[in-house]
Order: structure tokens, then C-alpha cells, then sequence
């Protein structure tokens, strides 16, 4: 099944410009990821009205800049409630993944959330990356991971994926 239409090729996405999460309190995101992550706090937008659909329903947005231009964004909406996971969804699913730029930051970032009481999983050996886990104060999961493959095994992963990509899609309608 092909997704595409006849018309107007799509326009080049340059890269992510941010991802937006809901959080439960805005000061305890921006010191877990400003102060904790090292990530600055570069933009607030504070608004009583959506600006997309027009709705009332005051909101703080605070943008978080990473190296390569993107940010991570966080809504408040005052309600000191966090988003509840997805009931079908396994916590492990969801996440994420931001790179840093080397095993040994992997190693390094692992003490440093550990000596701040955050609760870390790994380092995990993925075969192209390596990563640890952990949870931000709104239940999102995190992940921090280092490339650990060559570019020409990446290459080879890239040359390969749609094969693998078919081959699950043949097994996952095959029965049981």
C-alpha cells in the first residue's frame, strides 16, 4: 500500500523543530532539564487562548534548546497534572531518545543522574548505540544514547531496512 498521491513533491524537513509534552509543573521541568540535562531554557510562551483551535485554556510553553537547533517543549496547563501513559502501551514503548556525543557521555551523564537520586537503567548495548534510561519528574521516559556503529554498518542498516521492514510485516500477518 503506497501512501502517495500525484501532485506536488513534498518540501525537504530539515529537522525536528521541537516535540511538546504535556508536564505536571513547569519550574520542576525547566530545573530537571535545564538545571539536571544542562538544556536551556530559551523561549516561554504563556497564553489564555489556543492559538490553533481557538479554545480558552490558559497554558505556560517553555522550549528547551538542544545543540542542533531543536527543542523540547513542555505544556503547563495549571492544573498540576501530568499526561497518563498509554493503558496500551508498554512504559518501555514511549520515549525519548536524544543523542549525546560519545559512550564515555553515556557513562558520564549515568553518574551524574545517579548522584542527583535519578533512577537509571544501563548501559544498554543495542548493537549501534548505546544508551541508559530514566524517567523526567512527568513520567516520560528517556533515553541517552551514543552511536557505537560505524558509518559503513549504518549504511548497511540503511540499505536493509526496508527488507527487514517486509519481512515483519510478512510474519506478523502470518497465523500463529
Amino acid at each position: 500500500m503506497t501512501m502517495t498521491k500525484p501532485g506536488p513533491a513534498p518540501s525537504p524537513i530539515l529537522q525536528l523543530h521541537h516535540y511538546a509534552y504535556r508536564c505536571r509543573d513547569a519550574e520542576e521541568t525547566r530545573a530537571f532539564y535545564e538545571d539536571l540535562l544542562g538544556l536551556p531554557l530559551v523561549h516561554v510562551v504563556k497564553e489564555d487562548i489556543v492559538p490553533s483551535t481557538g479554545e480558552y485554556n490558559p497554558f505556560i510553553h517553555l522550549f528547551f534548546a538542544l545543540e542542533d537547533g531543536s527543542n523540547i517543549a513542555f505544556f503547563d496547563l495549571g492544573d498540576n497534572t501530568k499526561a497518563e501513559p498509554s493503558p496500551n502501551t508498554p512504559l518501555w514503548v514511549n520515549h525519548l531518545a536524544l543523542r549525546v556525543p560519545s559512550i564515555e557521555h553515556v557513562a558520564k551523564m549515568k553518574a551524574h543522574l545517579e548522584a542527583n537520586g535519578i533512577d537509571v537503567l544501563g548501559v544498554t548495548d543495542h548493537e549501534f548505540v548505546k544508551s541508559i534510561y530514566f524517567f523526567d519528574p512527568n513520567g516520560i521516559r528517556l533515553e541517552l544514547a551514543a552511536n557505537d556503529a560505524t558509518e559503513e554498518e549504518l549504511a548497511q542498516y540503511a540499505r536493509e531496512a526496508h527488507e527487514a521492514l517486509a519481512r515483519w510485516t510478512k510474519d506478523k500477518k502470518a497465523p500463529a
